[in-house]
């Protein structure tokens, strides 16, 4: 008997537990249906995601992101006909439940929008944004009527993001590694010895005979440094010239006058004096006062040089550096005492006049190469053959693009 109750009781025990079955399947028909509403959501966010895209992007400085929106067949032939019948609002926004404004529209397109009729797709670049901000996007239609509809629109916000690398730049990157490689292989040639050849340069080739030709006439070499400070390159190249003309004089028993419109120019003009005739082996014929300070006033100082020259008529006139309106008057000075002149400038509005009125001028960068082919260095040398390399690339992209774009447009035409 008490054994037959307990199987009862157990049976009573077992018959219990189907309330826990009730509360399970509760339970899990809440899960199904929070699984189904999460389908539901997610089938909402990949038709959205569908028509519209935001993506950061890629290889920029965190200010910009790509909208990419993709049209039914259409929306796109009303957007993309000769006579539209619809026009795209792309409309933005900043934190949740703020404004939106409108950033861009189609059609027109302004240049802005990239169209791939395959795909009926439609891409913006969206700038000038911040990267400590975050942006929500929405796409509207609006016909013909004048009545706007939504099609799609961003359910989380996206900040643009900031690369390592600017992909923009990237061609630019490897130009300069380029040129920066030639410009090392050429300085390690150039130290093994072996000889790299340089255009000879009229001007400089000029120097001994100039300078020769004041010993033999028994008068001075006058040598204008431009009228600009020790911060412009171009007086720098000057001062480099001015060492090997200075040298040649010394050699050939030649004086050489400086005068200077800066007094930081008359400074660093007798250092190199100095040295030239140090290293002529004649550091007894130098005197400070070949080179001397004049006035900063551009017209007072090319007056007394026009002057000195009218007065003592040099033998030979070098104008090497930067140079403006006074270039035609000192060079036409020197034509009249007929003195066998020498000019060089990066400055292409004064050429013209120093080509015309001067027996040999250095035009642009011949002035900056003229202290690597004077001096012969292995390390000056390869740089300005490295240039090089750099000139010929420029050279050939300038044909390349003209071509490229000729034959791209030539069906147009």
């Amino acid at each position: 008997m008490h054994r037959y109750a307990t199987q009862f009781a157990s049976h009573g025990r077992r018959f219990q537990t189907p309330g826990w079955l009730v509360r399970l399947a509760c339970l899990l028909a809440l899960l199904c249906a929070g699984s189904m509403t999460d389908v539901a959501s997610a089938q909402e966010r990949t038709e959205s995601s569908s028509v519209l895209s935001v993506e950061d992007r890629p290889w920029d400085n965190g200010d910009s992101l790509q909208v990419e929106i993709t049209l039914a067949e259409a929306q796109f032939e009303a957007l993309t006909a000769e006579e539209p019948t619809a026009t795209l609002l792309l409309a933005q926004g900043g934190a949740y439940g703020e404004l939106y404004s409108t950033v861009a529209e189609f059609p027109p397109n302004d240049g802005g929008w990239e169209v791939d009729d395959k795909k009926r797709q439609l891409t913006r670049r969206i700038s000038e944004l911040s990267s400590d901000h975050e942006y929500f996007y929405r796409v509207l239609l609006k016909n013909a009527a004048g009545e706007v509809s939504l099609l799609a629109e961003t359910e989380t916000a996206r900040s643009p993001e900031r690369q390592w690398f600017l992909g923009d730049k990237l061609p630019l990157a490897i130009v300069g590694i380029v040129i920066c490689g030639s410009v090392i292989l050429f300085i390690e040639i150039a130290k093994t010895g072996r000889e790299l050849k340089v255009r000879k340069i009229a001007g400089l080739e000029a120097v001994d005979e100039a300078v020769g030709r004041a010993t033999e006439m028994g008068r001075s070499v006058l040598y204008v440094p431009g009228i600009q400070d020790m911060n412009d390159i171009q007086t720098i190249a000057g001062l480099n010239i001015l060492s090997h003309v200075a040298r040649v004089a010394a050699e050939f028993d030649a004086k050489v006058e400086v005068p200077t419109s800066r007094a930081l120019v008359m400074t660093a003009a007798r250092e190199t004096l100095q040295g030239s005739y140090m290293t002529a082996g004649r550091p007894d014929a130098y005197m400070p006062d070949l080179a001397y300070y004049v006035t900063d006033e551009q017209f007072g100082y090319v007056a007394f040089v026009s002057g000195k020259m009218v007065r003592e008529k040099p033998a030979a006139c070098f104008y090497l550096g930067a140079f403006f309106a006074e270039s035609l008057i000192l060079a036409e000075t020197g034509n009249s005492v007929g003195a066998i002149q020498v000019a060089g400038t990066a400055q292409p509005s004064q050429l013209p006049f120093f080509v015309a009125a001067c027996d040999y001028t250095l035009i642009g960068e011949e002035l900056f190469a003229a202290s690597a082919y004077l001096s012969g260095s292995p390390e000056e040398l390869g740089s300005l053959k490295g240039q090089d390399v750099g000139k010929i690339i420029a050279a050939i992209g300038m044909i390349g693009g003209c071509l490229w774009l000729t034959f791209n447009m030539w069906p147009k035409i």
